[in-house]
């Protein structure tokens, strides 16, 4: 097909503004999928995406359709809406030359609203903005074209309004996807130039790479001769087993040609080895990589460990098997003498994090048990050395740390004026600063927001929640590193350290932090024959302390009588019994006591 008859476009939009409804109906209105075979979020193919009502993965579809008797082939990428999958919706803009923005008029504009209308900007996309759900009687049309026009410099005759659920005007909205958005711009007979935006792996055809071509074409021809491809970024070289495009399903092509969207079996067996971002050309061909996107590293790490150590090797190909799927999952075994072996899981937020461990216990069958969430810190050492920190317990020793820096992000509240003072206390009771603040209508107010990582992993989603009763919603992403006043927090536990109670926390909070934590340990912790001390220390410095008192034993019970001196005897001798086990006595914590306490 010619280049000016395709249309490659992304759907964008915050959580829940129906961007998968308004695909089903693009996917109905073009007969892509029979309507007989077309159920509710039909790109949305797992489970867990279809029970929480939200897009984890973005899907690629190609459409075609027929506009003024000329046929057009439509590829639509559906985007998440969650900021914990932010990086998705990067992918998708770098494969596509318009966006469509949907806001949901009962909501209005959210915070990922704002940072979805920037980074379709600055990707250069042309942006159509919807009105959804026009339908509903709660919805406030009028009011919400108003905060576009105001917020996004609208006009008012471009933004559209239509009904994803019942269908009404999403007919205009295809005609202006090709009236407004332009045609891919590539050459067909520069040498072969692919960009990667998605990866995934097939278990009979390995790696398997979604592009977008830029320039030349991939044919069968060239796949049955066993040329080779070359990954220009790692430098990989395959032979490709099959080309083809998505339908949503995957459907065998004999071209690939510029403009169109597709996927490359890639014959590699390490989904690794496909860096999303890098740039396929033939093996002897000699070209510039392509402009990617800024590679997403990150933001959260948690420990996960079974609560029956013989599974740690299920865990394993668990995990494995995970990151195939998703290249943002990062692991690492470790070894806890108190937890046996586990994995140190890096993530992109903290949803990612509960999407992951979700998967893991119910797609394999297994009960496991996570850390408290903890970010990645830059320690300079007095040798001049960088190291960067991701658990608390191999934090060097304070003698031999120059700084610590914390990760620090870019943060957008979108919410109800009347909630400003509860967000302004939040923030800054979180040790947040304020950049700007703007009225996009007279009842919503958008905060722009420097806030620690720290403080948003620790329960700040929870707190705004509370504080805007469910109304404010936000975005963020990486800034930068700054220094921090920070010391490492120990528990121990009848002397010993317990590892995985490690915190890595501001020295002004220690304290405070410390009591919490041990006043909830003494209530989990079964009592001993003797007592027990729970400490909390830093830097070998006890900075509070707890006692569980021993279990309490009559040794006079079965005495009915008798002289004062035999009853003292044997009180003697419990005593002495108490301090030799207490002496050499060890406190075996439960794991159901660690899940109770990394968990609250």
């Amino acid at each position: 097909m010619s280049l000016d008859k395709i249309r490659n476009f992304c759907i964008i939009a915050h959580i829940d503004h129906g961007k998968s409804t308004l695909a089903d109906r693009f996917l109905e209105l073009t007969g892509t999928v029979d309507k007989r075979h077309l159920v509710s979020q039909t790109l949305d193919s797992m489970e867990l995406e279809r029970e929480k009502g939200i897009t984890i993965k973005l899907k690629a579809v190609r459409m075609n359709y027929k506009y003024n008797n000329e046929d057009y082939q439509l590829n639509l990428i559906d985007t998440p809406g969650h900021v914990d999958f932010s990086y998705e919706v990067s992918r998708s803009l770098a494969a596509c030359e318009g966006a469509i923005l949907v806001v949901d008029v009962t909501q209005g504009i959210q915070a990922q609203t704002v940072s979805n209308v920037y980074k379709a900007l600055e990707a250069n996309l042309t942006i159509i903005p919807v009105l959804n759900k026009i339908d509903l009687s709660s919805g406030e049309t009028e009011k919400v074209k108003k905060e576009l026009i105001q917020t996004f410099g609208f006009n008012e005759n471009e933004i559209l309004k239509v009904s994803a659920k019942s269908g009404d005007g999403v007919a205009e909205l295809l005609s202006a996807v090709i009236q407004r958005i332009p045609s891919p711009k590539g050459i067909i007979n520069n040498p072969l130039r692919a960009l990667i935006f998605d990866s995934f792996y097939d278990e009979y055809l390995g790696a398997m790479a979604a592009v977008k071509v830029v320039d030349g074409k991939l044919s069968s021809e060239l796949i049955k001769r066993k040329e080779k491809i070359k990954f220009i970024g790692t430098q990989n070289i395959s032979v490709p087993e099959e080309i083809g495009i998505f339908i949503p399903g995957r459907k065998r092509m004999d071209n690939l040609q510029t403009g169109e969207v597709g996927y490359i079996a890639t014959g590699l067996k390490d989904i690794h080895s496909v860096r999303v971002g890098d740039t396929i050309t033939l093996e002897n061909e000699k070209v510039e990589a392509l402009p990617g996107y800024k590679e997403v590293k990150p933001f959260v790490f948690v420990s996960i460990y079974p609560i029956e150590n013989d599974k740690f090797p299920q865990l394993r190909e668990a995990l494995e098997k995970l990151s195939l799927s998703d290249s943002s999952l990062s692991y690492e075994p470790e070894n806890n003498s108190a937890l046996g072996f586990g994995f140190r899981c890096g993530f992109l937020g903290l949803l990612h994090s509960e999407i992951i461990q979700e998967r893991l216990e119910r797609e394999y069958n297994l009960t496991l048990i996570s850390t408290t969430p903890t970010v990645e810190y830059k320690v300079m050492l007095t040798n001049g050395t960088i190291e960067f920190i991701r658990d608390p317990s191999i934090l060097p020793d304070r003698s031999r740390i120059a700084a610590i820096e914390e990760p620090w992000i870019a943060m957008n509240i979108v919410t109800p004026s009347k909630y400003v003072g509860n967000i302004v206390t939040l923030c800054n009771d979180r040790r947040g600063i304020l950049q700007h603040m703007k009225y996009p209508s007279e009842n919503t107010v958008l905060f722009e927001y420097e806030l620690p990582l720290a403080e948003l992993v620790y329960n700040f989603f929870d707190d705004l929640k509370s504080t805007s009763s469910g109304f404010a919603s936000l975005d963020y992403e990486f800034l930068d590193y700054r220094i921090v006043d920070a010391v490492k927090l120990d528990v121990l536990v009848h002397g010993k350290i317990v590892e995985p109670l490690s915190h890595i926390v501001l020295r002004v909070k220690a304290v405070d932090i410390s009591k919490n934590l041990l006043r909830k340990l003494k209530e989990i912790i079964p009592r001993q024959q003797f007592q027990v001390a729970l400490q909390a220390s830093v830097g070998g410095k006890i900075i509070a302390r707890e006692d569980i008192p021993a279990l309490r034993k009559n040794v006079l019970a079965k005495m009915s009588g008798g002289h004062r001196e035999r009853k003292d005897k044997l009180l003697e001798e419990q005593k002495k019994g108490k301090e030799r086990m207490k002496s050499i006595g060890k406190v075996e914590i439960p794991q159901e006591a660690f899940r109770q306490i990394l968990t609250s």
